[in-house]
């Protein structure tokens, strides 16, 4: 008997990954915006340190990461949030009638207890 391992194809070079739904959210975000793209930055906030900031911008800053998910959608990640989102995967969930982006981080050491904000290591 063998045993086989599935491990998800990751391009060189992404330090954070995009679930299809999160990749299906943002494209129909952008649909009426040409040439706009997604820029993930962090801020500091909230009571253990950080909190993830979602902006659709026109273009992205010079020092940010760019990965492309998908034909329709480009992400920019900021130089700054780099090390605290690396290896993250986006994901968008059903919680009810409300949808909700989350992101899995397994950096993250510590989190607020209302979900604003998050640490790391």
């Amino acid at each position: 008997m063998s045993v086989e391992t599935f491990v998800p194809e990751q391009k060189q070079g992404d330090v954070i990954t995009l679930t299809p739904a999160a990749i299906k959210h943002f494209e129909n975000k952008l649909a009426g915006h040409p040439g706009q793209l997604v820029r993930l930055s962090t801020k500091v906030s909230g009571c253990t340190g950080y909190a993830y900031v979602l902006d659709v911008v026109e273009q992205a800053e010079a020092d940010d990461t760019l990965i492309k998910a998908s034909e329709k959608l480009t992400l920019a990640i900021s130089a700054k949030a780099l090390d605290l989102v690396r290896d993250t995967e986006i994901d968008y969930v059903k919680e009810g009638i409300n949808g909700v982006v989350k992101f899995n981080n397994p950096n993250v050491v510590n989190e607020c207890g209302c979900g604003e904000s998050f640490n790391v290591s």
